[in-house]
């Protein structure tokens, strides 16, 4: 049955009318809430993820921790109030030619917010998730559309939501759960004239097609959609001499973690011909044949991913350097590595696209300057990694500074996966990765995609709200008249 889309959005511009005023300590005791009440789930919410989504125990457990901390990351923040930038620039009534207005500015929540949950993260990119933590913090309200893969575990969390509402005493509808898996559904509520953003993860045809939607209302909303990415991995000559194999077991466990169902996944790998890398290309087949299939989120997920993975394999230039020995079955992603000189990397874009799952393509150049090349090749993505020798990296600053125009975040001798969740994290990159690398989905700032700055000129004192009264009584750090003051 389809729900009634104009309702359910109405319903949410009218609990923003009040949920926007609440204090910042009013709205982290009901964020602290959901975490409890999630939290109070217990064994349930983790065998119903298991059910549904195929994840293991220890994973679920650990994301469901992950979730509830970023809920109480987010309280926090609202409650110590200082993330609303306040800025006050008082009056200069005598100021010759012309006197200063008083002005004062602050960010406040754009509205109702409508949130895509994603199938990878059932709890911390879905129900309660980062974008809907994020939002409630702001002050939006949030309607959630849940998705399909894993319509209970959303239903628990929804309904943990549901019970925070009511013992904070908050809008019934500040926060609503949708089951609709109609694609038609999810356009109507992008489209709604009251929706004020969205917030998605998954595919890059899917936020694309919200992109769309979105630029196209006669009123253009912001969409802050992640969209996939190969979060190519550079290995230097003088790290493959020395730890070679170090490297090699080290990304055979990061391109099969999850059986590759994360965002973060090494999709590529980069170096420059030479004997130590074709040691490197043996152990890494070595460890990828070691490595047993994992069942993956969902048939539509293990399909896609056996799909692509044969595509992939067929491109020309392309060779199998190794995939796991043992037999993959129904839903399971076979691990997979495999192999192209740079030169036909270059003339074929589609090898730069995301293959979601355990498989990965290592680029083999011939020179530097070739490995330069590469680069260029690559769009925009959520992270890139270096691995390198101390003197090495030094040498190589002028590659490491190219690498970081591309991407969202730039790691040292280490793996992509594993993000994370802290204010200096930075989850975004430049397009196709998401489509706005400013933004990041990861941490406190994610607060910043739901809101807008407003200025008050002249405005009566009592009129202003509690961030830019004279006397600070939220305590709040602020720029006043240039300096910083509590």
């Amino acid at each position: 049955m389809q729900p009634d889309i104009d309702k359910i959005v109405r319903q949410s511009r009218e609990a923003f009318s009040q949920y926007r005023s609440r204090s910042g300590a009013a709205k982290a005791t009901f964020l602290e809430a959901i975490a409890s009440e999630i939290e109070a789930l217990g064994d349930l919410l983790i065998r119903k993820a298991m059910e549904e989504t195929n994840l293991p125990e220890p994973r679920l457990v650990g994301e469901r921790a992950r979730t509830c901390n970023q809920l109480r990351q987010f309280a926090a923040m609202a409650k110590e109030g200082s993330w609303v930038e306040a800025r006050i620039d008082t009056a200069l009534p005598d100021r010759q030619p012309l006197p200063k207005p008083d002005l004062r500015k602050m960010m406040v929540p754009l509205g109702p917010v409508v949130v895509f949950g994603a199938s990878n993260f059932p709890f911390a990119y879905s129900t309660a998730g980062v974008d809907t933590a994020s939002a409630l913090a702001a002050g939006c309200t949030v309607i959630l559309k849940a998705h399909p893969a894993h319509p209970a575990t959303s239903d628990l969390v929804a309904g943990a939501i549901a019970k925070a509402i009511t013992k904070c005493g908050e809008h019934p509808h500040v926060f609503q759960h949708v089951h609709a898996p109609s694609f038609e559904a999810g356009k109507l509520l992008v489209q709604h004239p009251l929706t004020k953003a969205v917030g998605f993860t998954g595919s890059f045809s899917g936020g694309k097609a919200l992109y769309d939607y979105a630029t196209a209302r006669p009123e253009p909303i912001p969409v802050f959609a992640e969209m996939g990415s190969i979060n190519p991995v550079f290995i230097l000559p003088g790290a493959l001499k020395t730890r070679g194999e170090k490297v090699a077991e080290m990304y055979a466990g990061s391109i099969t973690l999850s059986a590759g169902q994360f965002c973060t996944n090494p999709g590529i790998l980069l170096s420059i011909q030479g004997p130590y890398l074709d040691s490197f290309t043996q152990q890494l087949g070595e460890k990828i044949r070691a490595i047993a299939p994992a069942t993956m989120l969902h048939p539509g997920i293990a399909g896609n991913f056996s799909k692509n993975r044969e595509r992939a394999l067929r491109e020309k230039g392309v060779t199998m350097i190794a995939e796991s020995s043992t037999p993959a079955k129904v839903n399971q992603g076979t691990p997979t590595v495999a192999s192209v000189k740079a030169a036909d990397f270059l003339k074929n874009p589609t090898l730069a696209e995301e293959v979601f799952g355990p498989y990965s393509l290592l680029v083999v150049s011939e020179s530097r300057e070739e490995l330069f090349k590469a680069i260029e090749a690559i769009p925009g993505q959520l992270t890139a990694t270096i691995i390198g020798e101390e003197d090495e990296l030094k040498e190589y600053a002028e590659f490491i500074q190219h690498v970081s125009d591309r991407v969202g975040r730039v790691i040292i001798n280490g793996v992509p996966t594993g993000v994370e969740v802290c204010p200096s994290m930075h989850h975004g990159g430049p397009f196709p990765a998401t489509t706005d690398s400013r933004f990041t989905s990861v941490g406190i700032d994610a607060a910043r995609r739901w809101v807008r700055p407003l200025s008050f000129q002249n405005f009566p004192h009592d009129l202003l709200p509690a961030e830019l009264q004279n006397q600070n009584p939220l305590g709040i750090w602020r720029l006043f008249n240039n300096s910083w003051t509590k």
